[in-house]
């Protein structure tokens, strides 16, 4: 059945509550609960604290892993130490990585719900964004002190991480110019010149022409794969009734095909057909390894885009759809709630997130 034009669902809005925002000044830990990228490129690592402290306003703290390969069971001990320390506010992802999925089972949920933080991050951290909102905690999708504030950050990154950090709505806006691959870390220059651009191709909307505001879960469509087949911290499929889907491939570059059986998957669950929305990451589709060219690009996302709507046809043809969205693997990124809320306007073709 059509939802009316302008709605808020029942399901998932309960669920999951945004920490207070930050005032200037205050401490932000620093963790590398995947990944921990700092401890092979320092360089970056420093510059993006320095940019935390002097254009963005808060104290960034590190803890022991920080700049440390580390096990599991040490890097989890890092997480619930920094959601223990009332002096910390939020928590920034240095990066992502492949295995944050062995860290969850040693966190502390008790001492994670007794203080809550906002926690940002995105791809491999998907994770622990999920395990958050499972455990009522709202969180960022997106944020990574080594992807995109150590090399020359996009002011359009930087607004909508003010607004994830200190609260109210940020209205998303197609950027001009993508950088999806930026200069490589051991290379001079990516402490000082901009990654090399090409155009961006507008956003595609799909579906109704009517206005959603709903929280959101997903992250990246990989490890929200994982989830589901771990079958750890998932909810019933109610409790995703209404909810905005965020969902981007990872930086591998998934073949179509690929995505479309992990969206086949989240549909023959149920999750597909419960959401009232529906944003698709812009895709990668070129690294240093592959390089490609603009019109290469614009061809293999227009085949992301048709399994895309594909699976929306197949399981909830009724969906308002936003495609290649600037969030996740993506330069200029765009930080959204995870847990949190956002309007998804059919009709004026607009998206805004409130950070609260």
């Amino acid at each position: 059945m059509p939802l009316p034009a302008r709605d808020r669902l029942d399901g998932a809005h309960d669920l999951a509550r945004a920490a207070p925002p930050l005032q200037p000044g205050d401490r932000v830990a620093i963790l590398s609960p995947s990944w921990a990228a700092p401890a092979h490129f320092p360089a970056i690592h420093e510059q993006a604290l320095r940019r935390l402290r002097d254009e963005i306003g808060v104290e960034p703290v590190e803890l022991p892993t920080t700049r440390r390969d580390s096990s599991a069971a040490e890097r989890a001990a890092d997480v619930n130490a920094a959601f223990a320390d009332p002096s910390i506010r939020a928590i920034m992802s240095t990066i992502g990585g492949d295995d944050q999925i062995t860290v969850l089972k040693h966190l502390d949920a008790d001492v994670i719900r007794a203080n809550p933080k906002r926690f940002l991050g995105y791809s491999d951290n998907t994770n622990l964004l999920n395990y958050l909102w499972y455990h009522g905690i709202a969180g960022v999708y997106g944020g990574s002190t080594q992807v995109h504030l150590g090399p020359v950050p996009d002011e359009e990154h930087l607004a909508s991480l003010r607004a994830a950090l200190f609260g109210g709505d940020f209205r998303l806006v197609a950027p001009a110019r993508t950088r999806d691959v930026g200069i490589r870390w051991d290379d001079p220059r990516a402490l000082t010149d901009r990654a090399p651009n090409l155009p961006a191709e507008p956003w595609t909307w799909s579906g109704p022409r009517r206005t959603v505001t709903g929280p959101t879960w997903g992250g990246c469509l990989e490890i929200v794969e994982w989830t589901l087949a771990a079958n750890r911290w998932m909810r019933p499929v109610d409790d995703y009734r209404g909810a905005v889907l965020l969902l981007e491939p990872h930086e591998e570059m998934p073949t179509p095909d690929q995505n479309h059986r992990l969206l086949r998957n989240l549909g023959e669950r149920g999750i597909l057909g419960s959401a009232s929305a529906f944003l698709w990451g812009r895709p990668p589709v070129s690294d240093h390894e592959h390089p490609t060219t603009e019109s290469a690009a614009s061809k293999q996302r227009a085949e992301h885009r048709e399994v895309v709507l594909r699976a929306v046809a197949e399981y909830n043809p009724d969906l308002v759809v936003a495609m290649d969205v600037d969030f996740g693997h993506t330069s200029p990124q765009l930080l959204l709630p995870y847990g949190g809320s956002i309007t998804v306007d059919g009709e004026s073709q607009t998206i805004t997130a409130h950070f609260g």
